[in-house]
């Protein structure tokens, strides 16, 4: 409205759930809508919109991966269809484009074929189409959604107890770990289906209280809430033994548990005595060591209790023992995982975050980093990532768990210690950077996605994505405790198979600047962490202050292969086997990459001769120039000058083939006097450099004649230092001016 309310016009809005509006007093035509996705900016009074995908806010549920090396991430989120998201890319970040649409579901959970990748089975709830829990077979292959609900009967506006069968908004779906073909779904009992959809047997009986004052119409008094999302009591919670198939575990949304050891032929009750009543069952998890072990995350916070409650029974639910202990009473759970690798280790999600337990849950802590404050709704344990599906911040992984699995193994208190890094893909230089400048949000070259740089004190750099999301970081990560900050430096060094040092790193100084540029090691108290692009060191800087010299000449990438990192604190030495692998599916073979690294190396290694002679030149250009400043004009000594600035002049003549000397910073001067034989090598380095493969022959022949140029005027500049620098040193020392040139 703009006449006060008199009349009113229709506007759209990007999406479906209105939650709130906001509108600029001062400009009526801004305003923000707040919805299930996120939130949209109009300045156009509502005419036109900005997207929800530019900021990660999504609503997910649960999440599911795939069998796949490089495995796709699958979630359902509010009001926004099921997204499928790569868990990583090549490119320097995850964008939009990256991800697809993974059928229509907003709720609920998913699962991934383990033998078919693309074919998986999506939550959905609702009125229609389909009614009932419209379930969705979606094939990415052909883009298409087959709906295989068990009973698809329309049923809005009916309270559950009029439902022929029940689900719940968010019912679970599950593939039994061994028969991809069988597959499983909570309602008010058990369903499974061996057929992919195409009929369905129920194996329970219902596994709820089903107390018909929980069953009837929701809303009112003017309008019934029954368009699905409000049925009560249902199997909320369902999972089968990785370890014995037919085991099933099944939890109610109004406080039951259940088990069956024959694949649904038969159910015991084994709710936990000490859970309060009503309380929803929201996660069973079992044990990937001990078929009889089992555990259980509830909540009640819809009745006014936000306490967590976990528990755990190590007898096929006869006993049970809560283990909740070190969770803030106020911090109530949804989700606990068992860690795949060590016994023990166990994850949980609260309402504002995760922690972690190294004691099989007698005792719980924090971990948060910089996870931000928000619901967790789903944890996956993937290889050696943790994955959290979060209500309102999206989807965050942990992606080495490494360290803690070390840290629940035991970890000596009171001395320092280096964890074992986990293997490390060798990654492949992309072409997707952009320059990067502090102070400014900057862009993927050729693709969306912005980042903001900063650097710590240690003189690393990083990138902060808004609206993109985060890659795993390219390297080798390794991860160290100190029991104190030390007095001296501390070392980190890294070698290859023969022992020979590729690259080492030392803490900074007492008296070094904060973010020198020289990158650094943390030696802060407690935990450390350090990732070494797996780069040989940068060739020797050229001094000065010209643009050659502004920009270090990075060393090229290691190959694949086994290394050693070695953590030195005061006259400890610390050492850990550091494997780096070659990506998935890639094209060359071990013998193209030890060929791509030889030649990069030998490229890398004359560019590093040359950098060195331009240092040595362009000292004694500044020694000769001096020579000739103070003698010019001096008595009797102009022929020093003369010869000072001869042979000045002859090393200068020798430089500029090499490097363009003394050029204004930001301009195209080195365009316009034409590229030098440095610039033309370290331009070659990237030829070989992009991607795994083997050298081309071109490549191999440029790099030999440009070494024939550069190894001549290296071979001219020692000629000319033998020839003419002991004849100068000699003229000036019979002038009485005793100091020489060196």
């Amino acid at each position: 409205s703009t006449d006060g309310g008199k009349t009113f016009e229709e506007i759209a809005t990007p999406h479906g759930d209105n939650h709130d509006l906001w509108i600029d007093p001062q400009n009526p035509r801004r305003m923000i809508q707040g919805n299930d996705g996120g939130a949209n900016v109009s300045v156009a009074g509502g005419r036109s919109w900005s997207s929800i995908y530019n900021q990660p806010t999504a609503q997910f549920y649960h999440l599911a991966v795939d069998t796949k090396d490089l495995y796709t991430i699958y979630g359902t989120q509010q009001d926004n269809s099921s997204l499928a998201v790569p868990s990583r890319t090549n490119h320097a970040a995850i964008g939009w484009g990256d991800g697809s649409i993974a059928g229509t579901g907003e709720s609920g959970h998913l699962a991934v074929r383990p033998d078919d990748p693309e074919v998986l089975y999506v939550g959905a709830i609702g009125s229609s189409p389909g009614g009932g829990n419209a379930l969705q077979r979606y094939d990415r292959r052909s883009d298409q959604i087959r709906l295989i609900t068990t009973w698809p009967e329309e049923m809005g506006g009916y309270g559950a107890g009029e439902h022929k069968q029940r689900f719940s908004w968010t019912y679970p779906i599950v593939l039994s770990p061994h028969d991809p073909n069988r597959l499983y779904i909570g309602g008010d009992r058990v369903f499974t289906s061996t057929d992919d959809g195409q009929s369905w047997q129920a194996i329970s009986p219902d596994l709820t209280r089903a107390d018909p004052a929980t069953l009837r119409p929701t809303g009112g008094p003017v309008n019934r809430d029954s368009i699905g999302a409000e049925v009560y009591a249902t199997v909320f919670a369902l999972a089968e033994s990785p370890l014995q198939a037919g085991l099933l575990w099944a939890g109610s949304d109004d406080g039951r548990v259940h088990l069956s050891e024959d694949g649904g032929g038969a159910w015991r009750e084994i709710t936990p005595p000490d859970l309060p009543e009503w309380a929803t069952v929201s996660c069973l998890e079992p044990s990937p060591f001990d078929a009889g072990t089992a555990y259980l995350a509830a909540w009640r916070y819809k009745l006014d209790d936000y306490q967590p409650y976990l528990y755990v029974t190590r007898d096929r639910g006869e006993h049970w023992s809560r283990i909740d202990d070190g969770i803030a009473r106020d911090d109530f759970t949804r989700v606990i995982r068992a860690d795949l690798a060590r016994r023990g280790l166990l994850y949980a999600g609260t309402e504002t975050g995760v922690s972690v337990s190294f004691d099989d849950g007698a005792t719980w802590r924090r971990l948060k980093t910089n996870l931000p404050v928000a619901p967790i709704h789903e944890l996956l344990v993937v290889g050696n990532a943790l994955i959290a599906g979060t209500h309102g911040r999206s989807i965050w992984m942990l992606d080495d768990l490494g360290p803690l699995r070390q840290l629940a193994a035991g970890v000596p208190d009171g001395e320092p210690h280096l964890f074992a890094p986990a293997a490390a893909e060798r990654y492949l230089p992309g072409i997707d950077w952009s320059g990067a400048v502090l102070g400014s949000v900057n862009y993927l070259a050729g693709r969306p996605g912005g980042f903001e740089v900063t650097t710590t004190a240690d003189g690393e750099t990083v990138r902060t994505f808004l609206d993109v999301g985060e890659n795993p970081d390219r390297g080798v990560v390794v991860a160290y405790r100190l029991a104190e900050a030390p007095a001296e430096p501390i070392g980190l060094a890294f070698r290859d198979a023969q022992g020979e040092e590729v690259r080492s790193f030392t803490s900074r100084l007492p008296d070094d600047e904060p973010t020198a540029k020289e990158r650094r090691v943390p030696a802060e108290a407690g935990w450390n962490r350090f990732v070494w692009d797996m780069r040989h060191a940068p060739a020797t800087k050229i001094e000065g202050s010209d643009p050659p010299a502004e920009k270090p000449i990075e060393g090229p990438v290691v190959p694949p292969g086994d290394y050693t990192v070695v953590l030195t604190v005061g006259d400890r030495e610390l050492t850990q086997p550091v494997l780096i692998v070659p990506p998935p599916s890639l094209p060359a073979s071990p013998e193209d990459l030890a060929a791509q690294h030889d030649l990069l190396l030998r490229i890398h290694r004359q560019v590093d001769r040359v950098t060195g002679a331009v240092n040595r030149m362009r000292d004694l250009r500044a020694q000769l120039d001096g020579w000739a400043k103070r003698t010019r004009d001096a008595d009797g000594r102009a022929a020093v000058a003369d010869a000072a600035e001869a042979l000045r002049d002859q090393i200068l003549a020798i430089e500029e083939t090499l490097v363009v000397p003394d050029l204004r910073a930001g301009w195209n001067d080195n365009f316009n006097r034409g590229v030098r034989l440095l610039e033309k090598l370290t331009d070659l380095s990237a030829v070989p450099a992009l991607g795994g493969y083997r050298p081309t022959d071109a490549a191999e022949a440029v790099f030999v004649e440009l070494s024939g140029r550069i190894d001549a005027q290296l071979a001219a500049l020692d000629k000319l230092v033998a020839d003419e620098l002991p004849g100068f040193n000699e003229r000036v020392g019979k002038a009485g001016l005793g100091a020489v040139v060196l």
